[in-house]
């Protein structure tokens, strides 16, 4: 039916067929959430990337809210769902474009410039609130409801959670104040899958009694096999007689149900890594589930007496080419933390439940008694390093940079006034990967943390660096440090001179040029600022480039001699502008009166970062190479 090169898609036509069969709407529902499932695995292969698990378990309570539930959905009055946990996104898509609310050539839009973003953003239509924070939803759907109260409005909320999600504080304090305040309008329903980012929720942290956990906030609570329609339909009924009370349905379900596979039942705890949280499965999986999904539609068709799906096939898109120069930061910290824990046995290590994205297994396998997974729940997870730091040990704390430095920054704060040395590490830090959207692109961790004393921050710009950064962290440094890194494979087109020395506030030479000056960091930036050094030369253009790993402190002296010769300078950032190095840099220019008849121009984000494709972003923002020649050509003029 379908080989590895090819992707299978339901047309739209073929949608609305099946949304308007003389049928029983339960049966309807059930092949209108697996044609969804079919197209959401589209979805996400075309992208290339993408959040299959939480996607494929929630579709058939999607499915049942807006062909069943839901009052006038899509309208500015209708009811309104959404997702809160947010990875769902691409089967909320898919349910969105069946359904006619969404064009049909969205399909091919997953994580594109332009197109539909890897976590929800208001600006698709349909849309409510962005998520992908996990935590907010509760509290979003109050606020909406209050809005409403205050301006007479009436309609139902639906939103759905994830049970990893649960783990998150601001869950629990929305409850009760939904329950005093007689919200009956908002009903939560928990995709009770099981499983988490990396493993099970009962190996992470345990959710205990949830049905007893929600009633003792006040919540009407039932429990449903949340992959049958009837099922999900008579809870939701008997839940709304309770027309004061919030209500939560907790739907257990099965991770990537229907990918075959890809299914939660095949995984154990002696796994320890759920293989497909996110990221597009590979054709021999991708095959294998579109077959098994297609067979499964057709037999229920069948059932009904209605002929059998038609599908249609594009080609599966070529996976991007590898960098020439390739080199991955995580593996190298992953390697050098090691060697610091050999070294030191106080070294200790906490995790947000990100163990594989932050490159950590080898140190759980190694070190089990010093690893500690703290799950979802970043504040937690940072004063507990706080207490260890009080005690003796040297915590080295780990989530994504958008997670860390802002959702735990009081908590960060509050350590560094004790005046201990802990080692916060954000991974994905940046504007890249641009596919899963602003949630998760960190562009305001530096600005977040530069405001706290004796606290030092760091974003290696190679493999080479991030061993420099660690071993200073480790070794040398007398206060807590910050170390930013990046998390894509990058293209290195440099190399550290043979005489750099890891020295605060001093950089390195990667780049030689006599015209302009460009100072940056990271693994990002660099390598585009090097390439249009490189680039310019050829116009007779001499650019030199400058590593300045220390993103909140600098060496006047330094500054001023390597800033001494040039009219022209250039920061640059992988960040907001304004909080970033560049500004620091500016600003330090300024305190030695050193700014004066030199035009500084200032690169980086200067607003909501955008989602799609690498190499788009990087262009969109003005970061590429080709947008740094003209910045720099259009500075020299």
């Amino acid at each position: 039916m379908i080989d590895s090169s090819e992707l299978l898609f339901a047309p739209y036509k073929e949608i609305e067929r099946i949304i308007n069969l003389d049928a029983p709407m339960d049966d309807v529902a059930q092949i209108f959430a697996d044609v969804c499932r079919l197209n959401t695995l589209y979805m996400i292969s075309f992208a290339g990337s993408g959040h299959v698990g939480s996607s494929l378990s929630s579709l058939d309570i999607v499915s049942h809210l807006y062909l069943q539930r839901m009052n006038n959905p899509g309208e500015e009055k209708g009811d309104i769902y959404f997702s809160s946990k947010g990875h769902d996104a691409p089967g909320l898509y898919a349910a969105l474009i069946g359904l006619g609310l969404l064009p049909f050539d969205n399909i091919d839009q997953l994580r594109k410039l332009g197109g539909l973003p890897g976590h929800p953003d208001v600006g698709t239509p349909h849309i409510v609130t962005n998520t992908g924070s996990l935590g907010m939803g509760v509290s979003k759907a109050k606020g909406m409801a209050m809005a409403d109260r205050l301006k007479g409005r009436e309609r139902k909320y639906y939103l759905l959670l994830g049970d990893g999600e649960l783990q998150e504080g601001q869950f629990w304090e929305s409850l009760l104040p939904a329950s005093n305040g007689n919200f009956g309008m908002i009903t939560a329903i928990v995709d009770h899958n099981k499983l988490q980012s990396d493993t099970f929720v009962s190996e992470v942290s345990d959710l205990g009694d949830l049905e007893k956990r929600f009633e003792v906030h006040g919540w009407a609570v039932a429990r449903c096999d949340g992959h049958d329609i009837g099922a999900i339909r008579e809870a939701l009924d008997s839940l709304e007689k309770n027309r004061t009370a919030p209500k939560i349905l907790i739907a257990d379900t099965i991770k990537a149900k229907g990918g075959g596979r890809m299914e939660s039942t095949n995984f154990t705890v002696a796994d320890r890594l759920y293989d497909f949280h996110s990221g597009a499965p590979a054709a021999g999986v991708y095959v294998e589930a579109v077959e098994a999904l297609v067979e499964n539609i057709n037999r229920k068709l069948n059932n009904l007496g209605a002929k059998p799906l038609t599908c249609e096939k594009k080609p599966r898109p070529a996976p991007p080419e590898a960098p020439e120069n390739q080199q991955k930061l995580i593996g190298a910290y992953s390697e050098v933390l090691l060697a610091n824990a050999e070294a030191n046995s106080d070294l200790v290590v906490l995790d947000g439940d990100l163990a594989l994205d932050c490159g950590l297994i080898p140190f759980e396998k190694r070190f089990p008694g010093r690893f500690f997974e703290c799950g979802i729940a970043e504040q937690d997870m940072v004063s507990m390093a706080g207490g260890m730091a009080l005690k003796g040990l040297l915590p080295v704390v780990h989530s994504f940079a958008c997670f860390l430095a802002t959702r735990a920054n009081e908590q960060i704060f509050n350590n560094s006034t004790e005046r201990t040395k802990i080692i916060y590490v954000g991974s994905l830090a940046g504007v890249l990967p641009g596919g899963p959207g602003h949630s998760h692109q960190s562009i305001h961790d530096i600005a977040a943390l530069s405001g706290l004393s004796g606290f030092e921050m760091i974003e290696p710009c190679c493999e080479a660096e991030v061993k420099m950064a660690l071993d200073y962290a480790v070794k040398e440094a007398k206060t807590s440090v910050y170390i930013r890194l990046v998390s894509i494979p990058v293209d290195i087109p440099y190399r550290l001179p043979a005489d750099y020395r890891f020295k605060p506030g001093v950089g390195a030479e990667l780049a030689p040029g006599d015209d302009a000056l460009i100072i940056g960091y990271g693994p990002v930036c660099l390598p585009q600022a090097v390439k249009a050094s490189s680039e310019l030369s050829k116009k007779g253009v001499g650019v030199k480039v400058i590593n300045l790993p220390w993103l909140n402190q600098v060496d006047a002296g330094w500054l001023q001699e390597i800033s001494e010769p040039y009219k022209v300078i250039v920061t640059i950032d992988n960040h907001h502008i304004e909080g970033g190095q560049g500004r620091f840099i500016r600003s330090e220019l300024a305190a030695i009166a050193f700014a004066e008849n030199k035009k500084i121009v200032s690169l980086g984000i200067d607003v909501i970062a955008k989602c799609g494709g690498n190499n788009e972003v990087l262009k969109a923002h003005g970061l590429d190479f080709a947008s740094i020649v003209d910045s720099i050509e259009k500075a020299l003029q």
